[in-house]
């Protein structure tokens, strides 16, 4: 079989390197992909943006499956495309998208479903907004509705910061139309966990439960990224089991979609918050989580196509995952400024190096060649996995495999995975200060 996937980024590179390996496909194509994706794929010069344009090729690629990779298109109703022109794609219809592109609709239908999260309230414009600050007593989490790139969630340790948060969005408009509504809720304290699960529209199969880490810098400081680093899986007796989450939260959630006539086909994504109360829902996704699948693919071992077949036309009953033993560890390298401001375009060397590190594999994002030099243009450019007998092991081979990277100003935490499990900083000078990578 052919298979096509949509978008450029870490997570794209990492679902074609694991569709190339499956032993029934051919040949796997990327639009637009990066140099990354070019090592393992085709890459065809197609935005996600164009439907148009990503069917036709589809159509003359003889492709047997697309995957989408990003958010947006599935919001923007890629499926619903696809689907009309009768091609097979991987992923929910812009109808069940709503559940990451309006946190208004996710909440409401958590609601309906019974399933634990938040006090929240739903806003447009600033007074009532304000007030509602009042009521969760200052401390709050002022999100987005739309889609704001995994960036549009503000957290708020006061009333002062909640109310400038408030201006920002529905005044200032920084996300745009994206926080043209938005949702406050209240502040939680405990873990962060990410929950994800393959759908067929009824059936659900867990994956490995991860922990992203979306802050900036060491000790969840700084503004809120995409993601900087994961680790899966968690460790057993800190938290909850993947198969009690599914049954809590990710079964109803699915169950009540299909209630709703908009059945989820795809990967549903909970972003939860493990509380003294037992675990909330913080957020939805409708798509692997970037980094997180990066260390889930490194991994799975099952035929990732099998799988994302079967989602897709309906025949997930009875499927069953196999895992390798051991941990996993993804470290992203951002650009300096990342997420405020664009970077200015830079050498990356040691790529090569770094792949050649035991059990680690080096993901390319924010990317491009040029002029025979590979170049750091994005934001997030880099996501290194390390694989190893517990997580202790796997966080030393991403790191022995990023330290042999170099590029100017890239930023790095250098504590990916230690809340998980249950470890202290860095000790050393050099892993503090993030002088490894620069």
């Amino acid at each position: 079989m052919k298979v096509l996937v949509i978008g450029a980024g870490g997570r794209e590179h990492a679902l074609a390197w694991s569709l190339a390996r499956s032993r029934r496909v051919e040949g796997v194509w990327c639009a637009p992909g990066n140099p990354g994706t070019a090592a393992v794929a085709t890459n065809l010069a197609i935005t996600p943006s164009d439907p148009g344009s990503l069917i036709e090729a589809a159509d003359t690629l003889g492709v047997s499956l697309t995957v989408v990779g990003p958010e947006q298109p599935l919001a923007d109703g890629i499926v619903d495309a696809f689907q009309a022109r009768s091609l097979p794609i991987f992923g929910p219809t812009q109808a069940a998208a709503r559940i990451e592109s309006s946190k208004a609709f996710a909440k409401s239908l958590l609601t309906a479903a019974g399933v634990a999260q938040p006090r929240y309230g739903v806003f447009a414009e600033v007074g009532p907004a304000r007030a509602f600050v009042d009521v969760l007593g200052g401390r709050c989490v002022v999100k987005a509705d739309g889609i704001a790139a995994g960036k549009g969630a503000i957290v708020c340790p006061d009333a002062a910061a909640s109310v400038r948060a408030i201006d920002d969005l529905l005044r200032a408009r920084t996300f745009g139309e994206a926080g043209a509504r938005i949702t406050i809720e209240e502040l939680l304290d405990g873990d962060e966990i990410s929950a994800m699960a393959i759908v067929d529209g009824e059936d659900v199969v867990p994956l490995l439960l991860a922990q992203d880490h979306k802050r900036i810098g060491d000790g969840d400081t700084g503004p809120n990224t995409g993601g900087m680093g994961a680790i899966t899986p968690l460790p057993e007796g800190r938290y909850p089991a993947a198969a009690a989450i599914a049954d809590a939260i990710l079964r109803p959630t699915a169950a009540a979609l299909a209630r709703a006539g908009t059945p989820f086909r795809g990967v549903l994504y909970a972003g939860l918050m493990i509380t003294d109360a037992g675990p909330k829902v913080l957020e939805f996704n409708a798509r692997f989580g970037d980094p997180e699948a990066q260390a889930l693919l490194a991994l799975l071992d099952v035929d990732l196509a099998d799988l994302l077949v079967a989602a897709t036309t309906g025949d997930l009953r009875g499927a069953t995952l196999r895992w390798r033993p051991g941990a996993a560890v993804s470290v992203v390298a951002a650009s300096a400024g990342y997420p405020e401001r664009a970077p200015e375009p830079c050498a990356i060397t040691g790529l090569e190096a770094a792949a050649a590190e035991p059990d680690a594999l080096v993901f390319q994002a924010g990317t491009a060649r040029r002029d025979g030099a590979l170049l750091a243009t994005g934001g997030r450019v880099l996501s290194v996995v390390g694989r190893g007998p517990d997580g202790h092991a796997a966080r030393d081979r991403a790191y022995a495999a990023l330290d042999r990277i170099r590029f100017s100003g890239a930023q790095v935490r250098r504590d990916i995975g230690l809340r998980a499990l249950g470890a202290t900083a860095p000790a050393t000078r050099r892993e503090r200060t993030n002088e490894v990578a620069h």
